[in-house]
């Protein structure tokens, strides 16, 4: 079974950055595509960026123009770079990796934004 495990989250000011950071491990499977999440409280999952095998990028409108996402397939890593944060970037991120029959998530690692 493969795993997926988030990291780089933590306390940060306003206008601050953070990258974080998705590894794959076990029993490793060929990602097609990895996306980000979060879940701020009280509200539901949203989606926040993805990249294909391609390298196509998407990203939603709330933080077009200040994450970025990338991958590093020799690595199974995908990573996601917030600049210019907000407090209402404030939520706990979440890495998904889409393999040919089925989805993996990662636990999830929390960040907060403050004003």
């Amino acid at each position: 079974q493969m795993q997926l495990v988030e990291s780089g989250g933590g306390l940060v000011q306003a206008g601050g950055s953070l990258r974080l950071s998705c590894t794959a491990s076990g029993r490793i499977f060929s990602i097609n595509h990895w996306s980000w999440y979060r879940q701020a409280p009280g509200k539901e999952r949203e989606f926040v960026a993805g990249i294909v095998s391609g390298g196509t990028t998407k990203y939603s409108d709330a933080v077009k123009g200040r994450f970025t996402i990338s991958r590093e397939n020799v690595k199974n890593m995908a990573y996601l770079q917030m600049n210019s944060l907000k407090p209402e970037d404030t939520a706990v991120y979440y890495c998904k990796g889409n393999v040919a029959w089925g989805d993996f998530w990662g636990q999830g690692t929390q960040v907060t934004v403050s004003s």
